[in-house]
């Protein structure tokens, strides 16, 4: 009969090799985790994991162990290297570009009202482009049409 020890060693055991297994894709599947796949690759891997764990390996032996055996892919969290650098970084980088555009175009904007609204001030003449420009921005948009209201 096991003892209580027993019991908690496999729990222990069983835990870690769940863990595992949900961060170790399946090379067959692609798209799910050795945890929830059932194809036979799967099956191997984990009976490989809880192998290594009772063997007394630590988790970061088994993941490089796997890595190693069957490449970064295996991994659904890849290393920060060199070579995934692009990869990690370009949505804040994408986020920064695209921020950086918003606000120059928005300082533009308003840098360009407000030395017009100088210039009018001071009794310079607008040019065409910003007397057109003026108007666009002072003359309040038209009341919407009420659709129940014949003749408008």
């Amino acid at each position: 009969m096991a003892t209580e020890d027993d019991v908690k060693q496999r729990q222990i055991i069983e835990n870690r090799a769940r863990n595992i297994s949900h961060n170790v894709r399946c090379t067959e599947c692609g798209s799910q985790s050795i945890e929830d796949s059932q194809a036979d690759v799967a099956i191997l891997l984990r009976k490989l994991i809880r192998d290594e764990i009772k063997a007394g390996k630590s988790d970061k032996e088994i993941y490089k162990k796997l890595e190693d055996d069957y490449g970064e892919t295996v991994l659904y969290a890849p290393k920060f290297d060199l070579q995934t650098a692009g990869i990690w970084l370009s949505p804040v980088i994408v986020g920064g570009i695209a921020a950086g555009i918003w606000a120059y175009q928005k300082h533009r904007q308003r840098t360009n009202v407000h030395i017009m609204a100088w210039n009018l001030v001071r009794g310079v003449p607008l040019t065409p482009r910003e007397k057109e420009t003026m108007l666009d921005i002072l003359t309040p948009p038209p009341p919407p049409r009420k659709w129940w209201w014949p003749g408008k």
